[in-house]
């Protein structure tokens, strides 16, 4: 009977497969092996594209004339630096008393590509071969992805969209980056006074960094617009004893003589509704606010010009308002987050997530997905069970298994297998608690971030009292609303063990969602002062204020809020089927948009405030967008970049064939480049360059 061989894509994975697999195996020199059993490993990638002069000397040397460049057959090669390692496994691939391979590199189309090519370089023939796909590395769901392995046919179309990914971005990259260069890079180094310039682009890279200097220019073109609102503060408390009678003429409400009254105030803000004076007028610059503060002002005097000033209560709307435990973590919106409470890159993000997954403490962290499958919500007992030894959560794991939440799990939101690709969301196992001493502090706080995330979809929603008012003086129409929190549901759980103490209504603003006003200083005194208002009440009115306001700048992106916008791409599409059909895809993937980021910075396209997390673009990174604006447009276009990754995932789902795509990537890449060949524009770009290194220059 011949042996299994087991290749994993790094050494530390190995280990663990081999200690799953319970194989006492001798170390060798690159691999460990037993009796029945073989576990090897690459360092990542071992095998890489060829430089174009592998095909011929003659590409060695950038030219017009030898582009475009297309093989009809790629090659490829030994990375020089992995060339021992490759040799060992393709030794072990190829012995004659191996009958299995299991294939255990990371399960996705990158993990799929880094095995394909090491098997296509040592030429295998005549193995069984088995696909391993699992969610983390504990021992369980090793034994499980191996027990239930399935031919690696059945992944070829994974495996082409691998090929078709590296050999877009392998063509695109030479020919674009050579006749870019060829044709702009003698003016772009003299503009820039350097010693040389190549003009790299790429696929996802070059869109990106048109996000970012098209967000730049609009902060920079940005003109603030002032505005002047209208506040009226109302004393809602003082309530008459006999509302019907009370005329409002005399100077105040009656009150019980001797009576201590804590006066409770809310500012009311007006607004132009419609069958009012100033609806759609043209002095307003918006529904809520005047363009001149004079304006505002006389409405003011208008309205205050015969005291006592009462307003009228025109409704009074109450309603109690539930928000749910937001969806689990997949990598973008990890990487956001980690942006925003650490300050750290998405590639540090994505170095930790894959820490952790290593360690057996978290599962797969390239995942899109932010919900579980049917199969792992049967089992979540387990992960919850092992959190009762995380001292940070224990409480919280302990009491979701003692009340049985868990149990129906499969009906609720969080289990959705069709919205599940390779992988589903990012949880903890349980498992691999005795690591935690190992992990940095930060890495730490990641975890406990995923935790505390993972907990949550097992509590309820937190519930708030929420009360909105409206009243009328003189005709004209004032709103407020308040909003406390009753329930803490959830938010029990979110609230995180390294963050700053902050005022309970703070912590109920930034757990609400964003912006939501959760809280609004409403304390429980004055609630029930609103509370008590009707329709009719009449309500003292104590002053008017004009407030001024500025209309903001679009924000510029931070690495977190960058990598969610490469993720939902769609937004920047106008055309609605278009939009529809890139669903899901966006730019890049949850594998490589760390990367990109981080390469655009290398080469100093962008700029990266490692203690904001603030992107912003260099002038390099702006005279290569004037560049590439001016030649091969398309490719600063989202919608493009996204349905040529659309159209990876359609191979991947058998929908179109490997030959339809690379047919449609020949013809841009021939097209594209020879148009930029016969372009003649140096003075409208040298124009365009003196534009942006004035703006760039000046901000």
């Amino acid at each position: 009977m011949g042996k299994n061989l087991y290749i994993a894509e790094k050494p530390s994975v190995a280990r663990e497969f081999a200690k799953a697999l319970q194989i006492n195996a001798v170390g060798k020199d690159g691999y460990l092996e037993s009796a029945d059993s073989v576990v090897t490993w690459c360092v990542g990638h071992l095998v890489t594209m060829s430089y174009p002069e592998a095909y011929d000397e003659k590409y060695k040397k950038w030219s017009l004339s030898t582009i475009p460049f297309i093989p009809s057959e790629f090659k490829y090669e030994v990375i020089e630096g992995v060339k021992k390692q490759f040799k060992i496994v393709s030794g072990l691939l190829n012995r004659e008393d191996v009958e299995t391979i299991y294939v255990c590199t990371d399960s996705g189309r990158e993990g799929e590509y880094i095995y394909r090519l090491v098997e296509q370089q040592a030429h295998v023939t005549g193995k069984k071969r088995k696909r391993v796909w699992i969610d983390s590395q504990t021992e369980e769901e090793i034994l499980r992805g191996i027990r239930e392995a399935k031919d690696l046919s059945a992944y070829d179309n994974l495996g082409a969209a691998a090929y078709l990914r590296a050999k877009e971005d392998y063509l695109m990259g030479i020919n674009f980056s050579r006749v870019l260069t060829l044709k702009y890079g003698n003016p772009v180094k003299a503009y820039l006074k350097r010693d040389r310039a190549v003009i790299s682009v790429g696929r996802v890279m070059t869109c990106v960094l048109g996000m970012v200097v098209n967000r730049e220019r609009e902060i920079r073109e940005f003109v603030k617009t002032p505005f002047y609102r209208i506040t009226a503060s109302l004393t809602v408390n003082q309530t008459p004893l006999n509302m019907e009678k009370w005329s409002g003429d005399s100077q105040g409400p009656p009150y019980p003589e001797g009576s201590s009254v804590t006066e409770k105030n809310c500012e009311c803000e007006w607004r132009a509704v419609e069958n009012t004076k100033y609806f759609q007028s043209p002095l307003l610059y918006k529904e809520n606010g005047f363009k001149e503060k004079k304006d505002a002002q006389a409405l003011i005097g208008y309205l205050m010009d015969t005291p006592p000033v009462m307003a009228m209560v025109e409704g009074v709307e109450r309603k109690k308002e539930t928000k749910n435990p937001p969806l689990l973590y997949n990598l973008a919106e990890l990487q956001n987050d980690c942006s925003k409470y650490f300050k750290i890159s998405p590639d540090e993000t994505l170095r930790i997530a894959q820490e952790l997954y290593e360690k057996k403490m978290t599962t797969y962290p390239r995942t899109d997905a932010r919900v579980l499958s049917s199969a792992v919500s049967k089992e979540i007992h387990k992960n919850l069970r092992g959190l009762t030894n995380y001292s940070l959560a224990a409480g919280f794991a302990a009491k979701v298994l003692e009340s049985g939440s868990y149990k129906g799990m499969a009906k609720t939101r969080y289990v959705n297998d069709k919205q599940i690709t390779d992988h589903y969301a990012i949880i903890p196992t349980g498992q691999g608690l005795n690591q935690l001493n190992s992990l940095n502090p930060t890495a730490a706080k990641v975890y406990e971030v995923i935790v505390r995330r993972f907990l949550g979809i097992f509590f309820p929603p937190a519930v708030y009292r929420k009360v909105s008012l409206n009243v009328s003086i003189k005709g004209e129409q004032f709103f407020a609303s308040f909003k406390v929190l009753e329930e803490e549901g959830y938010l029990r759980v979110a609230a995180f063990s390294f963050a700053k103490k902050k005022s309970r209504q703070e912590q109920e603003k930034d757990e609400a969602g964003k912006g939501e006003g959760a809280g609004d200083g409403a304390d429980p005194d004055f609630m029930d002062a609103v509370n008590r208002l009707k329709k009719g009440i009449r309500l003292p009115v104590k002053d008017m204020q004009v407030k001024e306001g500025e209309t903001s700048p679009p924000k510029r992106y931070n690495s977190g809020t960058m990598i969610l916008t490469m993720e939902n791409a769609g937004q920047f599409i106008e055309d609605e089927d278009l939009r529809a059909q890139i669903k899901g895809s966006g730019i890049g993937t949850s594998a490589t948009r760390a990367e990109i980021l981080k390469k655009l910075v290398n080469i100093q396209y962008l700029a990266l405030n490692k203690k904001t997390q603030i992107i912003t673009p260099t002038l390099m990174g702006e005279m290569i967008y004037e560049v590439v604006h001016n030649s091969i447009r398309p490719l600063l276009d989202p919608a493009l970049t996204a349905s040529w990754e659309k159209g990876l995932t359609m191979v991947a789902d058998g929908t179109i064939t490997e030959e339809e795509y690379m047919q449609k990537l020949d013809d841009f890449v021939s097209r594209r480049t020879n148009i930029v060949k016969q372009l003649n524009n140096q003075s409208v770009l040298n124009q365009q360059f003196h534009k942006a290194a004035a703006n760039y220059l000046s901000k």
